[in-house]
């Protein structure tokens, strides 16, 4: 089969593009035919050697959409069914989805019921998720004013999707470091932009709700920027920075605010079909912002890391673009 593999870390000319031998069927695990998957930030922080417990070399992904091929448990698995998978140690303690199949762990493939084409659904499995579990976790309301901290990623667009589709009048704003992606914005549904410029908010706004997406460094002035009671869910880390140093949460919680996180790793086939019962339901525009194939992961990889990135970007198998998925 073809397969991206990363033999050592480095740049984004370390993804190349090679035949692999085929996935070797084991007791409890099932080949996916892989039909899709997004290019997420954690995997390009991977690829630079930032995951300590990753050895090379690597086939990453940590997410895909496709179809059982071969099963180990044809009951839960049979032949054909429709599943995603997402984390659980794939990409890093074993070889991920940049591959034309891959052999995942049983109890990490869910399968899932959903009439969306393949390129929506190959965009929604991490970058959705964790829009939607840090939404959940948000507590939000139709009188909230809320802030995306990094929307222009994958997962700050997402989480703008699914909070207008439930609240279309609800008032929300997304940072980002270049103002001319803030009639991007605009069209991506949010209400207006801030700047951000060296970890800093260009305004003296404030807000009920903050989704923060760059993560340890700058949660701190994003806790300058909630009001009485808000609360602050540190969910992304697309700042590079790990940990969160110097941190006073008598002095830095203040206004009675809240500060909680969502961990996209925290998966069921429950939360799965929730998720696509509710874009379906509410109609939610799941469609990716570029389209590309396996042999194009490295483009996607130097994209995502430059100043113009935006939106999430996704590899689909040709054979499915355009069509439409099936039970």
């Amino acid at each position: 089969m073809k397969a991206v593999v990363v033999h050592e870390a480095g740049g984004p000319e370390k993804l190349v593009y090679q035949e692999v031998t085929l996935p070797e069927m084991r007791e409890g695990w099932s080949l996916v035919k892989v039909m899709g998957f997004g290019i997420n930030h954690s995997e390009i922080f991977t690829r630079e050697g930032k995951s300590p417990s990753v050895r090379f070399p690597r086939i990453l992904g940590i997410e895909c959409v496709g179809i059982v091929e071969r099963s180990s448990d044809a009951e839960k698995l049979p032949l054909g069914q429709k599943v995603v998978s997402i984390m659980g140690g794939m990409g890093r303690a074993f070889d991920g989805s940049y591959a034309e199949y891959v052999l995942i762990p049983n109890d990490q493939i869910y399968p899932v019921h959903t009439d969306l084409p393949w390129d929506q659904l190959a965009a929604i499995p991490e970058t959705y998720y964790t829009a939607f579990g840090s939404m959940k976790n948000l507590k939000i309301q139709a009188s909230d004013q809320i802030l995306v901290r990094g929307a222009t990623s994958g997962v700050g667009v997402a989480f703008a999707k699914l909070v207008k589709a439930q609240f279309p009048d609800i008032r929300i704003y997304g940072s980002t470091r270049k103002a001319e992606k803030g009639l991007r914005l605009k069209k991506a549904g949010f209400t207006d932009f801030i700047e951000d410029r060296n970890g800093v908010l260009e305004t003296e706004e404030t807000f009920d709700k903050i989704l923060e997406l760059i993560g340890p460094e700058t949660i701190k002035d994003s806790l300058s920027h909630i009001r009485e009671a808000g609360i602050v869910c540190s969910t992304g880390q697309l700042g590079g920075k790990w940990f969160l140093e110097d941190f006073d949460p008598i002095m830095e919680l203040k206004h009675n605010s809240y500060l909680t996180t969502f961990h996209s790793s925290e998966v069921s086939g429950e939360k799965l079909n929730e998720l696509l019962a509710y874009i379906e339901g509410k109609g939610v525009a799941v469609e990716p912002e570029k389209v590309l194939t396996l042999e194009e992961v490295a483009q996607a990889h130097a994209f995502l890391q430059s100043q113009d990135s935006f939106g999430k970007f996704i590899v689909l198998d040709p054979s499915v673009v355009g069509e439409q998925t099936s039970e």
